[in-house]
C-alpha cells in the first residue's frame, strides 16, 4: 500500500492510496474459494463447484465487494500510519479498478485541529456577585402576594396591573384570520402576553366600552401567516378587575406550605430560596464568563463536518421538544438546521478546547463526586433514591452528568488561573438582567 498526504485549505486533507493488484487478487481468490463450499449451481454437487466456474459467475461481484472492504480497511490503516485524526466521514473518489490494474483512490476529509490551550495567567475575568438583604426579601414577598392575589370587579377605568375581561375580533385587510378572535378573554394588563400595543391600548377603558386597535404583528411572530402584517382589533371590555393582595400573615405562610413559625419562618424560607436561586445563577454566569474567556484565549478552526452534525442534532432536539408541546411533525418541516449554526460552532469549539484542557491537566471525576452530583439532581424528587438508581442504570445519562462535573472542574481550574473581579449586583438585576 502506497500513501501520500496533501494538505488543502484549513483542516482539509487528501490521502492518495494505492493498493497493488496482487493484494486485491489474493483477497478475491480467498473469497471465491469460500464460495465454492456454499454456492449452489445447477449440474454440480454442493461443495464441489470448480473455482473456475464460481469465478466466471461471481468474479465481478466479488471483486467489487473486496474493493469496498479494502477501501475501508486501507483508509483506517493509512490515517493511523500518518497519525491523522479524521473528523467526520471521508469522501472517497475511486479510480477505475479493472482487473489487473490495482486500486487507486483519494480520500478527502477534515481533521481535528491541533490545540495547545493558552496560558490564562494574567488574564482578567469579571463575574457577578450578590447578597440577599431584607429589602430583597420584602420585594420577593410582594411578588408572592401578587401571585396569590384574588380579583375584585371595580367600577372604574382599568389601569396597568388590572385584569380585563374582553371579547375581540381581529382582521387583516378586512378579513378574519385563524386565532384572531376570542370571547370572555381575561387579560392582565402589563404582562405582555398579547402582541405589542394590545394591552397598552386598553389602559383607561371601562366596562362597556369598545376600542379599535390598529396594530402590527411582530416580524418573528410564531404564526408565520400573520407575522409582520398590520391588523385591526375590535375590542369590547366586559369587566374590569383589580387585584386584591393577601395580607402578610400566618394564613399566607400556610398557603405557601409553611405549617410552623408563621410570618418569620416564611421570610426565612423566602431568603433561603432566593440564596439558592442566586447561587445557581451565579454559577451559570461564572461558567459563561469562563467559556467566553476560553474562546477568546484559544482561537481555533473547527471541522465543518462537526458543526454540520451539531446543527442537525440541535434541530432534531428542538423538533422533539416542540412535538412534546403538541406541534405536529408536518409543522416542523421548515426547521432549518442552519439557524443553529452559530450556536453549534460555539459548542464544537468549546468541546474541543475543554477536552484538551481535561487531558492536559489530568482532570477526572472520582466515583464519589459522580454519586454526589447525581444525588444533588435527585434531591428535589419525592423518591430520590429511585432517581439515583435510574441514573446509575443508564450509562448515557450517567455520562452526561460526568461531563457536566468535568466542565465544572475546568471552570474551577480556569478561575484559579485568572484574576477574578467581582461586580456587585442586586438580586433583581442578577435574575432579570433585561429588566423585563
Amino acid at each position: 500500500m502506497q500513501v501520500s498526504v496533501e494538505s488543502s485549505e484549513g483542516l482539509e486533507r487528501k490521502l492518495k492510496i494505492a493498493v497493488p493488484e496482487d493484494q486485491i487478487s489474493e483477497a478475491v481468490r480467498q473469497k471465491l474459494q469460500q464460495l465454492t463450499r456454499t454456492v449452489k449451481i445447477k449440474g454440480f454437487r454442493p461443495g464441489k463447484v470448480p473455482l473456475k466456474v464460481v469465478r466466471q459467475r461471481y468474479g465481478g461481484q466479488v471483486r467489487e465487494e473486496v474493493i469496498g472492504d479494502l477501501v475501508q480497511k486501507t483508509f483506517y490503516e493509512a490515517v493511523s500510519q500518518e497519525k491523522l485524526r479524521p473528523a467526520g466521514m471521508p469522501s472517497i473518489d475511486t479510480s477505475a479498478a479493472a482487473e489487473g490494474e490495482g486500486l487507486e483512490y483519494t480520500a478527502t476529509f477534515e481533521v481535528y485541529p491541533e490545540i495547545e490551550p493558552a496560558d490564562l495567567g494574567g488574564r482578567r475575568i469579571e463575574v457577578p456577585a450578590t447578597g440577599i438583604g431584607d429589602e430583597d426579601v420584602e420585594k420577593m414577598l410582594e411578588t408572592i402576594r401578587r401571585q396569590n392575589a384574588t380579583w375584585e370587579e371595580v367600577e372604574r377605568p382599568c389601569e396597568t396591573g388590572d385584569r380585563v375581561v374582553v371579547d375581540y375580533t381581529g382582521t387583516i385587510d378586512g378579513e378574519p384570520f385563524p386565532g384572531g378572535s376570542g370571547e370572555d378573554m381575561a387579560i392582565e394588563l402589563g404582562q405582555g402576553r398579547m402582541i405589542p400595543g394590545f394591552e397598552d391600548g386598553l389602559v383607561g377603558a371601562a366596562a362597556g366600552e369598545s376600542r379599535t386597535l390598529e396594530l402590527t404583528f411582530p416580524e418573528d411572530y410564531h404564526a408565520s401567516e400573520v407575522a409582520g402584517k398590520p391588523a385591526r382589533f375590535e375590542v369590547s371590555v366586559k369587566k374590569v378587575e383589580a387585584p386584591k393582595l393577601p395580607e402578610v400573615d400566618d394564613a399566607l405562610a400556610e398557603r405557601l406550605g409553611i405549617r410552623e413559625g408563621g410570618v418569620e419562618a416564611m421570610r426565612a424560607e423566602i431568603r433561603t430560596s432566593m440564596e439558592r436561586e442566586a447561587e445557581k445563577t451565579l454559577k451559570e454566569k461564572r461558567k459563561q464568563a469562563v467559556m467566553d474567556a476560553l474562546l477568546e484565549a484559544n482561537p481555533v478552526d473547527v471541522p465543518e463536518a462537526l458543526v454540520t452534525s451539531e446543527s442537525q442534532n440541535m434541530a432534531q432536539q428542538m423538533a422533539s421538544n416542540l412535538m412534546q408541546q403538541g406541534m405536529q411533525r408536518e409543522q416542523l418541516s421548515g426547521l432549518d438546521p442552519s439557524i443553529f449554526r452559530e450556536q453549534a460552532e460555539r459548542r464544537v469549539k468549546l468541546g474541543l478546547i475543554l477536552a484538551e484542557i481535561v487531558q492536559k491537566q489530568g482532570l477526572k471525576v472520582e466515583p464519589g463526586e459522580l454519586r454526589e452530583a447525581v444525588e444533588a439532581i435527585a434531591a428535589p424528587y419525592e423518591h430520590p433514591e429511585e432517581v439515583v438508581k435510574w441514573y446509575f442504570g443508564d450509562k448515557q445519562r450517567l455520562s452526561e452528568v460526568e461531563s457536566a462535573v468535568l466542565e465544572e472542574k475546568v471552570v474551577e481550574w480556569a478561575l484559579e488561573q485568572m484574576e477574578v473581579v467581582e461586580n456587585k449586583v442586586k438580586f433583581d438585576e442578577l435574575m432579570n438582567p433585561q429588566g423585563n
